[in-house]
């Protein structure tokens, strides 16, 4: 059997995330809206299969051809008929739901690979003996033999996400390096060409020069297509000796469907806001245009308080081992309005709270937009992963000028409260009533916090392509070193694009940090509810499990790279490293 750490265990918990009294409560139209949203957030998840391994498209599609034709109750009776023991079931259905809950076969939190927990040779003979092999004998047997080998595989490449020799990613090709990956982001960086929406492939010529194909995601192709900002980027060009070629394409039966979704959705749609919002999706994922994609977002920033929520696109960078190019996700939830209320008063108290952060007022926009923060519960979540709270969207001008939202999803807080007293690792006893008892309460403030006023902090110091500053450049002075601010960002360069491999874990870093330091502030306390001795008790739990989230993300550490696995857990570990030196 494989090591531990590459099998989930068969006591592994599912979770129901309860929605049914918000759906209850929306009007048919507003049902139908999230119907549409969902389709196609669901459609466009299918892209993260893509995005993940070379095995996870083959592995998706063979599992839902056996479950299509029998239900687990039919294909235990038949995999106990083949030789199966109960434990290796249910080792099966344990990995089948690790994959559908990962979007692939590699964890969403950590970047591991996980195998299936049973011989290989016996999930064969249930696979090629299953009623789904009996209806398309060769379809079965093909993806069998494409997945198979590579499903089980632990060679050491293939145990984590990575670029070149430290792992597997399909965001470039199995030729591509760290190298190259920064020389594309250069060449972006020249065109004006976002990589959120990008994958990168590469093929050397005959004549030893690397030829890089990078290809963005759209329902349009090579075909000739209406004029677009995007049609003059569509060509080769000559970058610091190399062959670069700009085309589209990526993932069009996936993106048509996700289109024709956004499309019905529009019938519904409660404002103009959502309509346009909708318009530029659709244009977005037609051309494979970002800049669609950020007026969307605009939009999405302007529709204030709706009872549907959602977003979508390519997102998260957090899997690219640049650091630059977005995961698709996308969402649809429905308001909790109790929760709501607390981080309206969060937010009406934001301004007063920037200014009791440890930096200078000069490092705060020159006006705090006020965002909406609602606290939702999801009805749909199609990605690798489901996040606590998120604050969006990521585009760092739009962040400057336009604003962001902050969500807290209620109903996967809920499910995250839950904490068996007996799998609390890294606690004193006496603590470990007191951590059930309170930490779903701290996560409360620790979310509103680190989405609010951690991701929502801070300004970016940029120069235009005019040559105009958005500070004054002969005033400001960098608290560390009492000089003046040596640099700065340039017009198109970005957080991701400048700091790439670090961009994520720094930015997680300083949201965390933030939540830790202004929990202690009993104004924040008081918002949420908390007093006196509570208010204590939910300080010292939200502190203590900061300090346990940073023992248990040394799971994430892969000795053999020397690098961390997901950018939350290094955020976390770098934490405690500091606390514990600090103490």
């Amino acid at each position: 059997m494989a090591d531990t750490q590459y099998i989930l265990p068969n006591d592994i918990g599912v979770s129901s995330l309860d929605c049914r009294e918000a759906f209850r409560l929306l009007s048919p139209t507003e049902r139908l809206y999230a119907h549409h949203l969902s389709r196609a957030a669901w459609y466009g998840g299918l892209a993260v299969l893509l995005q993940t391994s070379p095995e996870a498209p083959y592995i998706y599609a063979l599992l839902s051809r056996l479950f299509r034709a029998q239900d687990p109750d039919q294909l235990r009776q038949h995999a106990l008929a083949e030789g199966l023991t109960e434990e290796e079931y249910q080792a099966f259905l344990v990995y089948a739901a690790g994959v559908y809950s990962n979007m692939g076969n590699y964890k969403s939190f950590g970047d591991t690979k996980f195998v299936p927990n049973l011989p290989k040779d016996k999930l064969g003979r249930v696979i090629l003996g299953s009623k789904a092999a009996q209806q398309r004998p060769e379809e079965v047997r093909d993806l069998w033999q494409t997945c198979g080998d590579l499903m089980f595989s632990l060679e050491p490449r293939l145990r984590h996400l990575g670029l070149g020799k430290e792992g597997v990613t399909t965001y470039f090709s199995g030729d591509c390096t760290m190298e190259d990956a920064k020389l594309a982001q250069d060449f972006l960086d020249s065109q004006n060409l976002s990589a959120y929406n990008t994958r990168l492939f590469k093929v050397v010529g005959q004549e030893g020069k690397s030829h890089y194909e990078v290809r963005l995601a759209s329902v349009l192709n090579t075909d000739p297509a209406l004029d677009s900002e995007l049609t003059s980027k569509l060509k080769r060009y000559e970058f610091q000796g190399n062959h670069f070629q700009v085309t589209r394409g990526d993932y069009a039966p996936i993106l048509q469907k996700v289109v024709e979704h956004l499309e019905k959705a529009k019938a519904y749609a409660a404002n103009s806001h959502q309509e346009q919002m909708l318009a530029q999706y659709v244009e977005s994922f037609t051309q494979g245009s970002i800049e669609a994609h950020k007026r969307g977002s605009r939009f999405w920033i302007q529709d204030k308080g709706p009872i549907v929520e959602s977003y979508i696109g390519f997102i998260e960078s957090y899997r690219d081992p640049f650091g630059s190019r977005g995961e698709f996700e996308g969402f649809v939830a429905m308001v909790n309005k109790a929760m709501s209320a607390k981080f309206e008063r969060l937010v009406a108290s934001a301004e007063q709270l920037l200014k009791e952060l440890p930096w200078p007022l000069a490092f705060e926009k020159d006006k705090f937009l006020t965002p909406d923060f609602t606290s939702l519960d999801v009805l749909t979540f199609a990605g690798s992963g489901i996040p606590a709270g998120i604050n969006i969207p990521n585009y760092d001008d739009l962040r400057q000028t336009e604003g962001f939202k902050n969500v807290s999803l209620g109903n996967v807080l809920a499910v995250a409260y839950a904490a068996k007293r007996e799998k609390l690792t890294f606690l004193e006893e006496e603590d470990k009533d007191l951590y059930i008892r309170w930490k779903g309460p701290s996560f409360d403030v620790q979310v509103g916090l680190h989405e609010l006023l951690g991701h929502g902090s801070g300004k970016l110091f940029v120069q235009d392509e005019k040559g105009a500053f958005n500070f004054d450049k002969e005033t400001v002075i960098n608290p560390e070193t009492g000089e003046q601010i040596q640099s700065w960002y340039r017009s198109g360069e970005t957080w991701d694009s400048k700091f790439s491999t670090i961009a994520s874990s720094y930015e997680e870093c300083r949201a965390e940090s933030v939540g830790l330091y202004l929990c202690l502030n009993p104004q924040v306390l008081e918002i949420f509810g908390f007093e006196g001795a509570d208010a204590e008790d939910v300080i010292y739990v939200n502190w203590l499990n900061m300090v346990r989230a940073g023992l248990l993300a040394l799971e994430f550490y892969t000795p053999e790279a020397a690098n961390w696995r997901q950018a939350h857990m290094q955020a976390r570990f770098v934490i405690l490293r500091v606390l514990l030196e600090a103490g």
